[in-house]
């Protein structure tokens, strides 16, 4: 699944958000995290606050705070809100043929499966996989050591 540019920054600064939903968090500091144009980003933020997920604060150490519900929350409703998730009716009524007919069905149930997916998947069980991810990379790294010669040089 190919998500725009917008999409892929809203999921980002969601994240970052919602792993420091006790702080704020500045823009240039998402923007700089992700390698994001802080001018995109802050078009992206502006969708977020507008769909009450993230409020912002004006003034010196402002920033953004995630105020949605992570249990509740979930990939498919980031997505939404700068993809078209709705199947396409206009494309059944194009299918004269049983290959195409039968290759649409098979599309359209993979886009089924995939909505499913993606709706199933809340922003607690990501945060909670991402921190899974960064305690193995820990422990996988590693670790630096001086090592010393028998000779002592």
């Amino acid at each position: 699944m190919k998500l725009q540019k917008s999409t892929m920054c809203g999921l980002y600064a969601v994240l970052e958000l919602a792993s420091h939903a006790d702080q704020q968090i500045s823009a240039g500091d998402i923007a700089e995290k992700y390698d994001i144009s802080l001018n995109h980003l802050a078009k992206v933020l502006r969708t977020l606050v507008r769909a009450r997920l993230i409020e912002s604060v004006r003034g010196p150490g402002g920033g953004y705070t995630f105020i949605g519900n992570p249990k509740r929350l979930t990939l498919l409703d980031i997505i939404a809100l700068f993809e078209d998730t709705n199947p396409n009716p206009e494309q059944a009524a194009v299918d004269n043929h049983e290959e195409s007919r039968a290759l649409h069905k098979v599309l359209r149930d993979i886009d089924d499966i995939a909505m499913t997916t993606l709706r199933s998947v809340s922003f607690t069980s990501l945060l909670k996989l991402i921190d899974i991810e960064r305690r193995n990379n820990e422990q996988n790294s590693p670790r630096q050591s001086v090592r010393v010669s028998a000779s002592g040089a």
